[in-house]
């Protein structure tokens, strides 16, 4: 027996038979190179505002460096379901219905291990982020991919999701708006969807982590619609808005029933968010807006130079909605997105993701993320004419 079948043996088959993330994988690379421009990681390139740092820093000079509550502090609860309320129209008890999570990672986590049991079908509805799939197999469940397209404008439809859905589907994992391709979908869009989601009883896990960079449209969340906030976990957090990734901070909103379950996981497994994190994005939530207006009109602006750009040097894309990803065909170059993305961090030095880590419809596409300066944005576009030039 080898040393590789024997370590095999001890690992778990769910662990085995996840891959590591695709994103990763470019990011890896890139950073042993020189000269790069990347447009991979999905990390605002803003630094957290110093408000939000100063408040942590004090809490910490205070000495507020206990554990706090399983749940998180009572007081960041209360701003959360009070922002949510005012600025997305979702109401939900800060005392039994919010929970503060290490991340809106371990959000999903906890909401998968409390509603998927082994066996169970849950619908991820792709291109996505590279974490769904894996999480639910880690959970004991089944995902099933439902792969949007680009003439939908990469939107989920009733039809799709109606023939995906088996005796077996308990859960629809939903992003929007949507990593990587930038979609967002609207309230008329969305109450179609609940009604195929209604009529099969079903649960939703709806990822709304890039709510407040939406530049055409308000968010409208789906728990908003009639019979379905009861069956329907958000997921949101601190690290997109206002940029606060290393922080590791989120929140789920979610039913009683639901919220204590998760917490039941949370207690055992992480027992608390950071106390400093909470009480910088506590100051987040009291002074901190106008500094995420701020970042998402600089995004909005990023968005439209970087569609019109790609458009000029021959990669078709359409415009995203929300979020800060850019998600071009370059299925007319003749290349799959993993040898396009590697020739051209080769040859031009930039980094994209390619789209078929994202799951079923990525195939085709590059993730380029705009979450950079203008001037890099602005040479990456340069390079990337230049390898098709040279390529196509």
């Amino acid at each position: 027996m080898t040393n590789s079948t024997r370590v095999n043996q001890r690992l778990s088959k769910a662990v085995q038979s996840i891959q590591p993330s695709g994103i990763r994988r470019f990011f890896d690379l890139a950073s042993t190179m020189d000269n790069i421009i990347s447009l991979g990681v999905g990390e605002p390139d803003f630094v957290t505002p110093w408000n939000i740092r100063e408040a942590a820093f004090s809490s910490m000079e205070r000495g507020f460096t206990a554990y706090t509550a399983n749940a998180g502090l009572l007081e960041l609860r209360e701003e959360i379901s009070k922002y949510m309320s005012q600025e997305f129209a979702l109401h939900y008890s800060p005392t039994s219905e919010v929970l503060v999570t290490v991340g809106a990672s371990e959000a999903i986590d906890l909401a998968i291990r409390a509603l998927v049991d082994p066996g169970d079908e849950v619908i991820v509805v792709e291109p996505t982020f590279v974490s769904y799939a894996p999480i639910v197999s880690l959970a004991g469940g089944v995902p099933v991919s439902v792969g949007t397209k680009k003439e939908d404008s990469f939107k989920l439809t009733p039809a799709q999701l109606e023939a995906a859905i088996t005796p077996k589907t308990k859960l629809v994992m939903i992003c929007f708006p949507n990593n990587p391709t930038g979609a967002v979908m609207t309230k008329e869009e969305l109450e179609l969807i609940s009604h195929v989601i209604k009529k099969h009883d079903l649960l939703v896990l709806s990822d709304e982590i890039y709510a407040e960079l939406s530049y055409d449209t308000t968010h409208y969340s789906i728990a908003r619609l009639p019979g379905m906030r009861e069956r329907t976990v958000v997921i949101s957090g601190f690290s997109k808005a206002f940029a606060m990734t290393g922080w590791r901070l989120g929140f789920t909103l979610a039913p009683e029933d639901i919220t204590a379950a998760m917490l039941k996981i949370h207690q055992y497994t992480m027992m608390c968010a950071s106390t400093p994190a909470q009480y910088g994005a506590l100051e987040a939530l009291q002074n901190g807006l106008d500094d995420v207006k701020k970042m998402v009109q600089s995004y909005h602006q990023r968005r439209n130079f970087v569609v019109k750009s790609f458009a000029e040097i021959g990669l078709p894309c359409h415009t995203p909605g929300g979020a800060f990803y850019a998600f071009p065909s370059i299925k007319n170059t003749g290349y799959d997105s993993g040898e396009f993305a590697e020739k051209l961090l080769l040859e031009e030095r930039v980094a994209v993701v390619p789209g078929n880590v994202f799951g079923s419809g990525g195939e085709g596409h590059i993730r380029c993320s705009y979450a950079t300066s203008m001037e890099n944005l602005e040479q990456s576009v340069q390079r990337i004419g230049k390898f098709l030039e040279n390529h196509c």
